[in-house]
């Protein structure tokens, strides 16, 4: 028997993360997405609150979330501003390649200071000319005696400028490409690292990202995560374990979005009835209503297929990104058509949830690569 009915402390983690995004996100949102600064005091106050970092293990001071239960975490940041929920979410991207690799001394250091300092970290694999191609990475990390001396320019690095930690990927032998990029946890302060001016960006612009050039800097042997040319394979394994995430997120923006144009539409009249009683209009929110429930199944799908170790988890991931991220690019532009003029002005949230949608299928993986990865594998 199948069954689709969440247990009581899913429950519980809805509702605790539901009332986090109603009393510090959307009161919020709209100020940081103007100010396009990174929402510290959210962060802090997620920290006080254990909705930062949840599916790091508890013996570590996280929540113990598996997949599934942090999935559900996200949907609800996501539903209340995709960019403010990707600063609380992009520390678990960075820190994953961690909990995958690290050592326990490496873990009890690295999680201790971070949690210790309320800090965030960066994932930093992404270089001018290797965006999808991770194969195309140029940074070098060579050995000199117990240090790497790391080399190279990084871009769109989410967290950069507000880091603690910077996970790295960077080539130990250039001569042998790929085969030998490797994976090291760095402290931002090291000198060296050069955080560049942030990007400007059309959406979620409460979440900062910068390039960062780094200019013979000495990172310690323990640094490494895991060993030598474990880089790519950490790499993968680490969005098959996130990918969800950013998949649940969009079906928050989503869901946010069509509540939004819902409720504005039912109190919409027009000739004397609400707008809804055209069968254009109900059959519009029919539609987002359909899209957004597939996604989020396919999502859970997904999440569940990583926890109970399936075969094809890495498939349904891709799958669940593709899918979830494309809906909410749909449904948040028929929210804004729906609504007309009060959709495109920024009296209304939808304009916003819109301009944030469209980074979702752009990063974690572009959406163009989701299709790549299926299909491989279907085609395998």
């Amino acid at each position: 028997m199948v069954s689709f009915e969440l247990e009581k402390y899913q429950h519980d983690i809805i509702e605790k993360y539901r009332d986090f995004t109603k009393r510090w996100i959307i009161p919020n949102r709209q100020k940081y997405d103007e100010l396009s600064e990174f929402p510290w005091d959210i962060v802090k106050a997620a920290y006080d609150e254990k909705i930062i970092n949840g599916s790091i293990p508890k013996e570590y001071g996280g929540n113990g979330f598996n997949i599934f239960d942090s999935s559900l975490a996200s949907e609800e940041l996501g539903y209340g501003c995709t960019g403010i929920g990707i600063c609380i979410d992009a520390s678990i991207l960075a820190l994953t390649p961690t909990f995958l690799a690290a050592t326990e001394e490496q873990k009890k250091r690295i999680y201790g200071e971070m949690f210790e300092k309320k800090a965030v970290a960066a994932y930093a694999l992404t270089e001018p000319n290797a965006g999808s191609d991770v194969a195309g990475i140029k940074s070098t990390a060579l050995k000199k005696k117990d240090k790497y001396i790391l080399n190279g320019h990084k871009r769109f690095i989410t967290n950069a400028e507000v880091a603690e930690y910077i996970t790295v990927f960077a080539l130990a032998d250039p001569e042998r490409g790929a085969r030998s990029l490797t994976a090291f946890i760095v402290k931002a302060d090291t000198p060296g690292i050069e955080i560049l001016p942030r990007l400007e960006k059309m959406g979620q612009r409460a979440s900062v990202q910068n390039e960062i050039k780094f200019h013979d800097v000495e990172i310690p042997e323990e640094n490494v995560l895991g060993r030598e040319g474990m880089g790519f394979l950490i790499a993968m394994k680490t969005f098959d374990r996130t990918r969800t995430g950013v998949a649940s997120a969009a079906v928050g923006n989503a869901q946010a979005a069509y509540d939004t144009a819902l409720s504005w539409a039912k109190n919409r009249i027009q000739f004397g009835k609400p707008i809804t009683a055209n069968q254009a209009m109900a059959f519009l929110m029919a539609d987002m209503s359909l899209e957004i429930e597939a996604s989020r199944n396919i999502v859970w799908r997904a999440a569940w297929a990583y926890d109970t170790k399936q075969k094809n988890y890495s498939l349904l991931s891709a799958m669940s990104k593709l899918h979830a991220t494309d809906m909410a690019m749909r449904v948040t532009t028929d929210a804004v058509q729906a609504m007309g003029g009060d959709g495109y002005s920024k009296e209304f949230p939808v304009e916003k949830m819109m301009r944030d949608a469209k980074l979702s299928q752009i990063y974690e993986g572009t959406n163009q690569i989701q299709r790549v990865v299926i299909s491989k594998a279907i085609l395998k």
